[in-house]
C-alpha cells in the first residue's frame, strides 16, 4: 500500500516560513510527478508546485506563491519537500502532496493526482 505522509505543518506569523515534508512509503515505478496542493474551505483544491520527480528539476509554480515557495526532492528518503518563505495570510489553508503517473505538463489537475496524503494545515497570521 502506498502511503504519503505529510509534515512541517503550523502557526506562523506573515512574513515567517515553514518547510512540508511529504515522505512516500513507496515509490512506484510509474509514478513522475509529484505536487504540492492547498485548499480552503469552500474553494477548489489549487496546484501551487510540482516536480518531475525523474526530470532533472523540471518544475511548476503557481503564480500565487512563485518566487516564495521551493519544491523539492530527497530520492534517498522518497521525501519530497516545500519550503514557504515570506508567507502571507492569504496562504493560511490545508496543504496536501500527490502522485501523479504522468510527465509534468499532463499533471496539471488534481483528478490526473492518484494518490493524495492527508494534509496538513498551514495557519498565517497577520
Amino acid at each position: 500500500q502506498v502511503e504519503l505522509l505529510e509534515s512541517g505543518g503550523g502557526s506562523v506569523q506573515a512574513g515567517g516560513s515553514l518547510k512540508l515534508s511529504c515522505a512516500v512509503s513507496k515509490y512506484p515505478s510509474t509514478w513522475k510527478t509529484m505536487a504540492w496542493f492547498r485548499q480552503v474551505p469552500g474553494k477548489e483544491r489549487e496546484r501551487i508546485a510540482s516536480l518531475f520527480w525523474e526530470g532533472g528539476g523540471a518544475s511548476y509554480y503557481a503564480d500565487s506563491v512563485k518566487g516564495r515557495f521551493t519544491i523539492s526532492q530527497d530520492n534517498a528518503k522518497n521525501t519530497v519537500f516545500l519550503q514557504m518563505n515570506s508567507l502571507k495570510p492569504d496562504d493560511t489553508a490545508m496543504y496536501f502532496c500527490a502522485a501523479c503517473p504522468g510527465p509534468l505538463d499532463l499533471c496539471q489537475f488534481m483528478q490526473q493526482y492518484i494518490y493524495w496524503g492527508q494534509g496538513t494545515q498551514v495557519t498565517v497570521s497577520s
